[in-house]
């Protein structure tokens, strides 16, 4: 009996993807393990691996398809001894148009329209003329007219067609684009040099999370600043005795110090599940990783039984693996806590937003030299501005201004994190 290939839920919140590639062909002989696939989530490009062995029978949906549902089938596994006419149903692979073939329709239409010819007759595009009179409402559009739209993301409800009884075409979309274009650059002179891109799945993703997050929680801000010369001197001295082997960071002990935070303020490390709210004992940290096209939050885990090397190390490898985008989907989905560090370019302070259904999110910023007042005394520190946002449905005022404080002394006195 042949198998259904199907598409994966290469994480629990994905529900569709992008089938980007396929490493083998029909004809192709795979074994249980093989990879045959690319699948394109909003997070990473992920391969697909054959479940069993057999003879790949028919490919179902074609590179670079958006929007395949998890659990579809992608394509069809032949076992030992089976043929392709031995399955009853097979889903044809969408045709890709012929433009010449659309176009040469769309000369038939005219033709016959631009005639005095009253009878009823069905064109090869199985298009009767009554349905036109039949439901005006209905908007007609020839397929390549209809392709074309939907590739430049056009609403066809907007354009008179010039074809027959107002059937839209090819020069209609071609005609519209070129107007608006040159509406644009009427109303915005100083910009007429833009690219439109079209927006990724992870682009989407990221903007659909952050509207839940700014519309379901109720963020509140606490900030705090930290003099961090004691921990700047503790990092300079691991790193001179390390003789190059590795170099700690100072974001590796800003994961450090959260996560002993944390521990110590257990309520903080928390998440916002409706009817519950869950309480974590460990402490994994997600952390905020500039990508191209987006942003991505690897967890690195159990940081309250690691040390600082073990951090450092983890924090590259999920660094690279997401910039390359080989993160697998439980290095990136879960976590009871985040850290958002944008000090390295030069920002003060910021709020982050939260990221859900996780309770809090740390904004790090720049250590810069800043005036102070220690013992009477006006002095020169080394100060870091961090900004906690709170999801007030999870943690209360009092839970996050104790959170910072606790923070605050593990970023000033870096040995108490040996504790």
């Amino acid at each position: 009996m042949s198998v259904n290939i199907l598409m994966p839920a290469l994480s629990p919140t994905m529900e569709e993807g992008t089938l980007s590639k396929w490493l083998v062909k029909e004809g192709d002989t795979v074994t249980s393990g093989d990879l045959i696939a690319e699948i394109e989530t909003d997070k990473a490009t992920m391969e697909v691996e054959s479940i069993d062995d057999g003879t790949i029978g028919k490919i179902l949906v074609r590179e670079g398809q958006e929007a395949v549902k998890v659990n579809e089938p992608i394509a069809i596994l032949l076992l030992d001894g089976e043929n392709l006419s031995d399955i009853k149903s097979i889903k044809k692979v969408p045709a890709i148009e012929s433009v010449q073939e659309i176009e040469k329709i769309e000369s038939k239409e005219k033709l016959y329209f631009s005639s005095n010819k009253t009878s009823k007759i069905d064109l090869d595009t199985n298009i009767n003329i009554e349905n036109f009179k039949k439901n005006e409402t209905r908007i007609f559009a020839s397929p390549l007219a209809k392709r074309i739209a939907k590739q430049r993301d056009i609403d066809l409800s907007l354009i008179n067609g010039s074809g027959p009884n107002g059937r839209i075409l090819k020069t209609d979309i071609e005609n519209f684009n070129n107007n608006k274009n040159l509406l644009k650059n009427k109303i915005t002179t100083n910009n007429s040099n833009s690219e439109l891109i079209k927006n990724s799945s992870m682009r989407k993703t990221i903007a659909e999370r952050l509207v839940q997050s700014k519309n379901e929680a109720p963020h509140f801000y606490l900030s705090l600043d930290c003099n961090i010369d004691q921990l700047l001197k503790i990092r300079t001295m691991i790193n001179l005795k390390s003789n190059d082997k590795y170099k700690i960071s100072v974001n590796d002990m800003i994961i450090k110090a959260a996560s002993s935070s944390l521990i110590k303020v257990p309520k903080a490390n928390a998440s916002w599940e409706n009817e519950n709210t869950r309480y974590f004992n460990n402490t994994d940290i997600s952390v905020a990783v500039a990508i191209d096209g987006g942003l991505i939050t690897p967890i690195i885990k159990d940081v309250q039984s690691k040390g600082l090397l073990e951090i450092s190390e983890d924090m590259k490898l999920l660094a690279n693996k997401a910039k390359d985008g080989k993160l697998l989907p439980e290095e990136y989905v879960g976590g009871s806590f985040s850290i958002s560090n944008l000090g390295m370019y030069g920002i003060k302070e910021f709020s982050a937003v939260i990221n859900p259904p996780q309770g809090a999110i740390l904004a790090v910023g720049s250590g810069e030299k800043r005036p102070i007042v220690i013992n009477d005394q006006l002095s020169i520190a080394s100060i870091m501005t961090v900004t906690l946002s709170c999801d007030h449905r999870v943690v209360d005022g009092a839970v996050g201004a104790q959170f910072l404080s606790v923070f605050k002394d593990f970023i000033e006195n870096p040995s108490l994190m040996l504790l």
